[in-house]
């Protein structure tokens, strides 16, 4: 099949897609149409003694999110048992069958019946999240990752939306308002039924496991599974953090609204539509920043993003003047409420900018067989996590903090857990450095980046040109790479301490220190064993005149005794000259902005030799040719 196209849009119109995301948006769009609705009618149309209006979007949030809880273990080991497209199909069965029992209960203003439907609805949405998002790595390239996530991340959020301004606009109908959305809720579940049918085959990826159905013992082995890999595990507390994150705002939008800008119910839809806006925004531009691919370096510039609004919103929000009940139109009518949504809009950007390149990762690096049972790990700490916030904004509220302080706290806790994650999992953070440096210090073109393995074992040999050869490389890699990198950089103050992160390989040479030499390709072949990538510089140093100097044969060691590992040879090019390289007549790092902002360089990609071909002589002629090809 064709996995050609030039944006995330054009997946819209493949099967192996479009389906699927029409399936996802409806049922967001029902979960929000009903939930919305029917907290609506107890607050406004039914009293109740039992279930008074200000806890029942408490029971009702309560009651959704418990089967996460308690189901997430069992669903993540029916999508990797089952066929997914199959399974997204009953479950859209199930979500008729939960409608007719919904639409019984607003006919008859059936509260009870209504609160089962909440469970069942939660259990619902259980079960098609570990498939949701273990169907898409199976589906899409590494390249299409990003853009994918994006989409359904964007079109969840405006279902979201859309869901609520319609339960709330078809339950405020006089008399018929409940029927009306009983119709509605059982169309929506018809039409994602339909849309379900038409997903494409994705078969299981481990079809002779068998079911634990003990849900505690089930939910211990799959956060055990989580854990066998490091950035992998640190990835689901990085969204489940952001899932508490995003929970205190969005919980707290109504008394916000109310109590601190003195607003109409009106303007807290206002805020969830300007919140949603913004998620939807900066889902879809992390295909075009990562340049389609898996850019976890994303991920720090949303954590920065998401504390400066947070902090922000506290000051924006502090002192406006006293009104009563504004309208959105009086609400807009003032320019210290234009802050607040700007605040709220780009808060929710960078949240998006650092929720979709984790997704991604996580679909990119956990083991394809057990990959859904993660995704359902994921859902329980995210439901952990999120009825936390719940319980600690509530404490907070209690102790008499404001809103805007509540803000305010964790925008510098989101800061905290940022740097916290971000200095045990470094990879996030030289994938920042990278991200920058090859946006804003250079302006980097990479030709034939697909040749470079999404999978497997590879030694990757370049020219060395300056001393940021190996983050540029960095950024062109979708996973990490292990660099033979020269000892005395590990010296240089900044960029030697950020190599030694990213767990480079130290190299001296065999005459001046063997020990070392010797352990350097001990440790790298261990790397290539265990199906990662190497990168080594085979000058042996960096260039001192610009020109490629001859190859030595710590290649040829490397290789010896690994006949099935891909050997790839690439070029830099354009950077001799610049502030990082060595220039003649002078040295690395001095007159800053030599060659000025946006320099443009470039990464040639060659096709993996044969075993059989290489050579020092032979790669290096390979590397030069590729120099000779690339523009001036």
């Amino acid at each position: 099949m064709s996995t050609e196209h030039p944006n995330q849009f054009a997946l819209l119109k493949q099967r192996r897609f479009a389906p699927f995301f029409w399936t996802q948006f409806l049922g967001a769009a029902n979960d929000n149409v009903f939930k919305f609705a029917f907290t609506l009618m107890i607050t406004y149309q039914l009293q109740l003694e039992w279930l008074p209006p200000k806890m029942a979007g408490l029971v009702i949030g309560a009651l959704f999110i418990l089967p996460y809880v308690l189901f997430s273990a069992t669903s993540g080991q029916l999508a990797d048992k089952h066929d997914k497209a199959r399974l997204m199909q009953l479950v859209k069965s199930l979500e008729i069958a939960i409608m007719a029992i919904a639409g019984w209960g607003f006919y008859a203003a059936n509260v009870p019946a209504l609160l089962l439907c909440v469970f069942l609805m939660g259990l619902h949405s259980t079960l098609f999240g570990p498939v949701k998002y273990a169907y898409l790595p199976q589906q899409l390239n590494e390249r299409e990752l990003t853009g994918g996530n994006g989409m359904v991340e964007m079109g969840t959020f405006v279902a979201i939306l859309l869901g609520q301004l319609a339960g709330g606009i078809l339950v405020d109908t006089p008399v018929v308002g409940p029927q009306h959305v009983a119709w509605a809720c059982m169309a929506l579940a018809i039409a994602g039924r339909i849309t379900a049918q038409a997903i494409p085959a994705s078969p299981p990826t481990d079809p002779g496991l068998i079911i634990n159905w003990n849900p505690v013992t089930e939910t211990w082995r799959n956060l055990k599974l989580a854990h066998e890999g490091v950035a992998v595990f640190r990835s689901l507390l990085g969204i489940s953090w952001m899932w508490f994150f995003g929970a205190v705002f969005l919980s707290n939008f109504p008394a916000f609204a109310k109590e601190v800008l003195h607003g109409s119910p009106q303007v807290a839809s206002l805020l969830l539509a300007v919140f949603s806006i913004g998620i939807g925004i900066g889902s879809l531009l992390c295909e075009v920043m990562s340049k389609r691919h898996v850019e976890i370096g994303l991920v720090p510039l949303g954590a920065i993003g998401m504390s400066m609004f947070a902090i922000d919103l506290y000051f924006a929000a502090t002192g406006l003047p006293p009104a009563d009940n504004l309208s959105v139109s009086a609400f807009l009518s003032l320019p210290a409420h234009w802050r607040v949504l700007a605040d709220l809009t780009l808060l929710a950007l960078f949240a998006g900018l650092y929720s979709v390149p984790m997704y991604a990762l996580i679909q990119l690096r956990a083991q394809p067989s057990h990959r859904a049972r993660i995704i359902a790990a994921n859902n329980i700490l995210n439901a952990v996590f999120m009825i936390a916030s719940s319980v600690i904004a509530g404490a907070m509220l209690g102790a008499g903090l404001t809103i805007p302080q509540i803000f305010l706290a964790v925008g510098i806790a989101n800061a905290v857990v940022a740097a916290y994650i971000f200095l045990i999992v470094p990879e996030y953070l030289l994938r920042f450095v990278a991200f920058v440096l090859t946006r804003l210090v250079y302006r980097f073109r990479i030709v034939h980046d697909e040749r470079i393995p999404t999978a497997g074992p590879a030694v990757l040999v370049c020219n060395h040109v300056s001393f940021v050869d190996a983050v540029l490389l960095m950024a062109a890699s979708p996973r990490p790479i292990r660099f033979l990198m020269d000892a005395q950089i590990f010296r240089t103050p900044v960029l030697g301490w950020m190599f030694k992160l990213a767990k480079a390989i130290p190299i001296a040479p065999a005459k001046s220190d063997p020990a070392i030499y010797e352990a350097a390709f001990t440790a790298a072949r261990a790397v290539l064993a265990d199906g990662e990538m190497v990168c080594i510089f085979p000058e042996g140093g960096i260039t001192h005149d610009g020109t490629l100097q001859p190859f030595k044969g710590g290649v040829m060691k490397l290789i010896e005794g690994m006949p099935d590992v891909p050997v790839i040879p690439m070029a830099l090019g354009n950077l001799w000259g610049s502030y990082f390289s060595r220039v003649e007549g002078g040295r690395a790092m001095s007159k800053p902005l030599r060659r000025g902002l946006w320099s443009p360089v470039s990464l040639t990609v060659d096709e993996p030799m044969p075993l059989a071909a290489v050579s020092p002589e032979m790669l290096r002629d390979r590397v030069a040719g590729l120099l000779a090809e690339q523009p001036a």
